[in-house]
């Protein structure tokens, strides 16, 4: 005979008590499943909790630390500015000082421009045969040699000198069959005058000779000049380009 037995089943037991005095002791049945479910669910929650505690300490963390870090990046910054506002002050004197030379070197070549053209203007003039050929006083008369060339004739007391009308070089000092010696002076702008007479020549062929200077002493009472101008080679008439005075 077989006999059948009856499978217990586990079941857990929870009593809940008072301190009351007449409290009374409850009993309640549990199962196991269900204690288990609760007990995971609460494992999870608080492991949620700490997990979330932790997260947003790392957070704050990460978060402090981007702060310092930007601080310190606006601090360096802010140092940049202030030694390229620095560097920029002191470009900016640098550059006023720049123009201030830059205006006094203006100013200079514009004096030295306007002193080179008063100097050219002087230098052409000098070198423009407008003097008078003789110092002192003398008698002229304008003609002309039988080829047609135009010529000044000249007649001075003894002593007198024959000056280069204006500033060049001795080209020719030659002795002329009519007058004596004659002397070449080139300008060297075109214009050359010639000088005739029987006084002393003072010069030599290749000297340079400025504006007023000695050609010829004039030995001889009512001592002869005979004086002619060549344009580009060309003889033009002593009187076009000569200032006569007096």
């Amino acid at each position: 005979m077989v006999r059948k037995g009856h499978k217990r089943k586990n079941n857990h037991v929870v009593i809940v008590t008072s301190d009351a005095t007449d409290g009374r002791v409850r009993q309640f049945r549990v199962r196991p499943w269900i204690l288990q479910t609760v007990i995971l669910f609460q494992c999870i929650i608080i492991g949620a909790l700490i997990g979330f505690f932790l997260y947003e300490r790392d957070v704050w963390a990460g978060e402090l630390q981007q702060t310092e870090e930007e601080n310190e990046t606006i601090a360096a910054l802010e140092q940049e500015k202030a030694q390229l506002e620095e560097q920029i002050a002191g470009l900016n004197g640098e550059i006023a000082k720049l123009n201030e030379k830059v205006g006094i070197l203006s100013e200079t070549v514009t004096q030295k421009a306007q002193t080179e053209t008063a100097l050219s203007e002087q230098l052409e003039k000098q070198t423009m045969p407008t003097e008078f050929p003789l110092t002192g006083k003398a008698s002229m008369e304008e003609t002309a040699e039988e080829n047609g060339n135009p010529i000044c004739i000249f007649t001075a007391s003894k002593g007198s000198m024959v000056v280069a009308a204006a500033s060049g070089s001795v080209i020719v000092v030659n002795e002329d069959p009519e007058y004596g010696n004659n002397v070449w002076v080139d300008h060297g702008n075109g214009y050359t005058t010639i000088y005739r007479s029987t006084g002393e020549v003072k010069v030599r062929q290749g000297e340079k000779v400025t504006q007023g200077a000695t050609l010829f002493v004039i030995a001889d009472d009512d001592g002869k000049l005979g004086y002619q101008v060549t344009r580009d080679s060309v003889y033009i008439s002593p009187t076009e380009v000569m200032a006569i005075s007096g």
